[in-house]
């Protein structure tokens, strides 16, 4: 009778996670059926599971998923059941609003199924969604998916006006950076952003912050390097391109590969090229964190940011 169980469950996983058939599971699971992620400590609902399979599905086409071994304690109809499993994929598509790396990826995991009557009542899982995400390198987001991330960035309890904020921001004075990239099709890519700082000298580390919604953001996301340039006065043209909507940004513009690869600006202020080696979920936008590998820097006098203008920075006066 086990090898009925064992053979019932491996058909079900193979229907579900190689086919897209996830109502198979509608035969297999009790009506009050609960699936429970040892990693992120979540309970969810039979709905929520098919939801994700189709999803990661979508995400990996290629995905094959391949029951190793199940261990069977007890009656078939009341017992617990081991299932050891991995799978090969491609992340080829979007997964939520992750855009895809191109990454090939080997996951591993187990599922303790408790039958009831014969239909499994508890799923206990080590792996979820965000156990694939740490697998294909991406750790900073895998805890994304560990919580309600709406309601963590939702609560808008004391929070101020939209206007009382934008008058804050409006205090800071910030540079213009253009950040750069290469797509998979190895055209240079880029940005105007004024989110940069330094994060450490030792190791020496940067942030920038792109919003999702930026055409140059999915080829961010799935490079390995990329170049902050800081843009300086005589670059007002350069500015004004970063600015529009052009289809080729790079068409008039002089520039020039780091030693990995990305472009950076002739006649910046400076430029930096940068290992991305975390990126951070910030709802709306994420915060990239890279090592600088490779520096330039002139005697170009740079743009400054302020409320909504730019200015020359030539004639600053210093503070006694």
């Amino acid at each position: 009778m086990t090898n009925n169980l064992k053979t019932s469950i491996t058909n079900a996983w193979d229907a579900a996670w190689n086919k897209g058939d996830v109502t198979v599971f509608d035969q297999l699971t009790a009506q009050n059926y609960q699936r429970r992620s040892t990693r992120s400590t979540t309970t969810t609902g039979l709905d929520a599971i098919k939801r994700d399979i189709l999803a990661i599905r979508d995400a990996f086409p290629d995905l094959t998923t391949t029951v190793d071994h199940i261990v069977i304690d007890g009656d078939e109809r009341d017992c617990k059941a081991a299932v050891y499993w991995h799978s090969t994929g491609t992340f080829t598509e979007p997964f939520g609003d992750v855009p895809p790396t191109g990454t090939k990826v080997v996951t591993h995991g187990s599922n303790l199924l408790t039958f009831d009557a014969g239909r499994i009542a508890l799923e206990e899982a080590t792996w979820d969604t965000s156990a694939l995400l740490a697998d294909l390198g991406l750790k900073s987001l895998s805890s994304a998916f560990d919580q309600d991330t709406e309601a963590v960035w939702d609560n808008l309890d004391g929070a101020p006006t939209k206007e009382a904020l934008k008058a804050f921001n409006r205090q800071f004075i910030t540079g213009v950076t253009v950040v750069t990239t290469m797509d998979d099709e190895g055209k240079p890519r880029g940005l105007a952003v004024n989110s940069y700082n330094s994060v450490s000298l030792e190791p020496p580390l940067v942030m920038v912050c792109v919003q999702k919604t930026s055409s140059t953001y999915a080829s961010l996301f799935g490079a390995s390097h990329m170049g902050i340039n800081i843009l300086g006065c005589n670059q007002r043209d350069t500015l004004r391109t970063f600015a529009s909507k052009g289809a080729d940004k790079f068409a008039d513009l002089e520039w020039h590969q780091g030693p990995n690869g990305s472009p950076l600006l002739d006649g910046s202020s400076a430029s930096v090229e940068v290992e991305i080696k975390e990126r951070f979920q910030a709802l709306t936008h994420t915060i990239f964190v890279g090592r600088v590998r490779a520096s330039e820097s002139t005697d170009n006098d740079p743009i400054i940011y302020k409320a909504g203008q730019f200015f020359e920075s030539h004639e600053l006066t210093p503070l006694d």
